[in-house]
């Protein structure tokens, strides 16, 4: 997202002295990815952020697949997931490639006795359900029912809850996830026909400074494990930073819909891209007004992608039997389109109240053992007329 963004004191010029009021130096670090190319952000620390006491187990989170080459269609009950209180624990993954990691939670409780870092992969976690404050070393982002948060990879963070109903749709990409760049202009701008703009943003507010030693437990999730190291010194100790590198905060709610006369196809849901995937908003909005028009998309041949949906909440108008929580895929390679019933039913409708969240992956997904508990089994049935009644 590149946007400018500072929190707390920094010095005039860029690696330079910046002393402390002691008189001794704060410690620069910097904050980038793709080497020295992307976008980076420069931290100041109290103390040396490198500091490791001890490295402790480092366990196997790799995803156990089920079915490698999947041609199916599929519902999966994402509610069905059981909670749990540990954070990262709850995290199910349930379709995966080398690109993607996609997965649901339901964490009951706070994420406050270690800190957590993605060392591989930038995470978006979507709010179905709860209330909180996404905590980082570079400042807190308060997150409410329907936000996306994206957050870097590398980023230090905790998160807290106001209750223990939480529900989140999960994606780590092991390629940086940007805004769209159609909607960009070349210096970065969001455009005036972009469907939202960095007035949307919830930006780090906030910065956390503790100067604090002592033992300050860490876990790093890299090549599909979770490493346990134990720091001297509390990771949240930065005074200040500045750059464009840092989690961010995006409300389904604040994206506004490009509609037309006739049905426009799915690319103008875009929300965010990579060079392997893209994620899409479907959100409550005017039906098309050609006289003639047909509010239910046409049938499509998924050749190049596997198609993700995430039901949030309303009436999603091309689906039936469909509830918060559930998530379909259809796999590339296959057509589909809307289900029996749907194409005449939407005739005549001016509006949709639907909220979803789409995820296309340009490789096909993988189906882990933890998906497979909970597919309904049969939803490739559904386009049979039978199916209807």
């Amino acid at each position: 997202m590149p946007i400018y963004h500072k929190l707390g004191n920094v010095p005039k010029k860029r690696h330079t002295q910046f002393r402390k009021p002691d008189g001794n130096l704060y410690y620069e670090q910097l904050f980038g990815t793709i080497g020295f190319d992307g976008m980076s952000s420069l931290l100041y620390h109290i103390n040396r952020p490198t500091m490791v006491h001890e490295i402790g187990e480092s366990i196997d989170v790799t995803p156990k697949i089920a079915v490698n080459k999947n041609m199916m269609a599929r519902k999966l009950l994402g509610y069905d997931v059981e909670p749990k209180d540990d954070f990262i624990e709850s995290r199910v993954p349930l379709l995966v490639n080398n690109d993607i990691i996609i997965g649901v939670q339901a964490p009951r409780k706070s994420l406050t006795d270690y800190f957590y870092k993605n060392a591989d992969a930038d995470e978006m976690l979507f709010i179905h359900k709860g209330t909180g404050t996404l905590r980082t070393l570079v400042g807190n982002i308060e997150f409410e029912y329907g936000d996306y948060l994206i957050i870097p990879r590398g980023m230090i963070y905790q998160i807290e809850f106001n209750s223990e109903d939480n529900r989140i749709l999960y994606a780590e990409s092991f390629h940086p996830i940007y805004t769209p760049k159609r909607y960009r202009n070349w210096f970065g701008q969001m455009l005036e026909h972009s469907p939202y703009c960095e007035r949307d943003y919830k930006l780090p507010t906030e910065l956390e400074t503790h100067d604090e030693t002592g033992s300050f437990l860490m876990k790093i999730k890299k090549q599909q494990a979770l490493h346990h190291l134990t720091y001297t010194s509390h990771p949240f100790d930065v005074v200040g930073w500045d750059g464009y590198n840092f989690p961010y905060g995006f409300s389904i709610h604040n994206f506004e819909p490009i509609t037309g006369r006739v049905h426009q196809p799915p690319p103008v849901h875009q929300t965010f891209e990579t060079s392997a995937f893209v994620i899409c908003s479907f959100c409550p909005r005017l039906y098309d007004y050609h006289p003639q028009s047909i509010p239910a998309p046409y049938n499509h041949s998924n050749i190049d992608s596997d198609e993700l949906l995430y039901y949030v909440d309303g009436d999603f108008m091309s689906r039936n039997n469909i509830g918060p929580g559930y998530m379909t895929l259809h796999p590339g390679g296959i057509p589909h389109g809307p289900h029996p019933g749907a194409y005449e039913r939407s005739i005549g409708q001016k509006e949709t109240e639907e909220l979803a969240v789409m995820i296309d992956t340009f490789k096909p997904l993988q189906i882990t053992e933890a998906a497979l508990k909970i597919d309904d089994g049969k939803y490739y049935k559904s386009w049979l007329e039978s199916a209807a009644h």
